[in-house]
């Protein structure tokens, strides 16, 4: 290769190289998650009396696809939902409240998602325990 080729085969390679530097391209991330609850403040009531249910409405989102998604209230376990790779996952999860807590207690409401990639994106919120 001349000295010549050399240099404009080099120039040619630096100028692809700057060109894909400007353009934007999509960067893996974890799934956008948005949560509704359809109240603040919930009863723990001890048996014999029914327990009290939170809906926690979630919308995961990811144009990968979402994989599953999870919504757990305080330490119970969680309650998942197949996503089955659509882009959005939205819909209402019903927590059962157990009895037990204190009035005034802040229970944590935590939910996660995963895209088909593996990435897993979280929010989290709370509800206070009333009489």
């Amino acid at each position: 290769m001349t000295p010549r080729a050399r240099l404009a085969f080099l120039a040619a390679f630096g100028l692809s190289l700057a060109a894909s530097c400007l353009a934007e391209r999509p960067r893996p991330a974890p799934p956008t998650i948005a949560i509704t609850l359809d109240k603040t403040t919930v009863q723990s009531r001890n048996a014999p009396a029914p327990p009290d249910t939170l809906t926690v409405t979630v919308r995961a989102a990811d144009p990968d696809g979402i994989d599953s998604a999870w919504v757990q209230l305080d330490g119970d376990p969680p309650l998942g939902a197949d996503g089955l790779l659509d882009p959005v996952l939205e819909g209402p999860f019903r927590v059962l409240v157990p009895g037990g807590f204190l009035q005034g207690t802040t229970l944590p409401v935590r939910v996660r998602a995963r895209d088909v990639a593996g990435f897993e994106g979280e929010r989290d919120t709370s509800v206070s325990v009333a009489p």
